[in-house]
């Protein structure tokens, strides 16, 4: 279970929510600029800038806290047991795919780091592009192999910003579900943020809804995504 509760400003823009995610997915909707990756940001431990760093802040995993403004605890991204996956890949250039995933799992003999990394490539599509380089990948091969090696070291939570925003919608749909089934047998809580209502339905999720910074609704997504349910059903005719 995450517990979050953020009072911050950036510019002109005011981020102000508190509320609890008991579900083991959620999903973020809202437009562009509704808050989506600042709140993801902010939950990873990782700062936009100086100036958005939050007046107030607590971030509570499974009854333990990793930031808490009040006394001063930030622990470091590495330490929170969390991975988050972003638009852009942001993958280590002068590593292989294979070297990529192995990054995190240095506390894991040869062997076995080498299992972990065939296992998440496969889970995401990926074994092909094992010795490849970086620059060597198109856009949605990077973002599967960024999601690989986020996944690798077994977080406890996952972050997930537009993840699949490379992938064509088939693509993106079969490794959504493949996603799904993996987090949930490993009981490892996903937050993913989109702007596509299709996400949210498609996998039944719990669906927090942004709105200019604020929680507007929190709930199944039948419920909360209903006039957005209606809006592509008729665009579908």
């Amino acid at each position: 279970m995450l517990e979050v509760a953020f009072n911050t400003r950036r510019g002109s823009f005011h981020l102000e929510i508190e509320c609890r995610f008991a579900s083991g997915w959620t999903v973020i909707f809202g437009p562009s600029g509704a808050g989506k990756t600042t709140l993801l940001r902010l939950i990873a431990g990782l700062d936009l800038s100086e100036g958005a760093r939050p007046q107030s802040a607590r971030v509570i995993l499974d009854g333990r806290a990793l930031t808490d403004s009040a006394t001063g605890l930030k622990l470091k991204p590495g330490r929170r047991q969390t991975a988050m996956v972003a638009q852009q890949s942001a993958l280590f250039p002068h590593l292989t795919v294979a070297a990529n995933v192995a990054y995190g799992l240095t506390s894991l003999e040869l062997d076995a780091r080498t299992t972990r990394v065939f296992e998440m490539l496969e889970l995401v599509g990926g074994l092909r592009l094992l010795d490849r380089n970086p620059r060597d990948l198109s856009g949605g091969e990077a973002q599967r192999v960024a999601l690989a090696r986020a996944l690798a070291p077994h977080p406890r939570l996952l972050l997930l910003d537009e993840p699949f925003s490379a992938l064509d919608g088939a693509a993106s749909d079969a490794l959504l579900i493949r996603l799904q089934q993996w987090a949930t047998e490993h009981q490892v809580q996903t937050i993913m943020a989109t702007h596509d209502a299709t996400d949210p339905l498609a996998t039944a999720a719990e669906v927090a809804l942004l709105h200019e910074g604020r929680l507007a609704a929190l709930g199944p997504a039948a419920e909360v995504l209903a006039s957005e349910r209606k809006r592509l059903l008729e665009r579908l005719g």
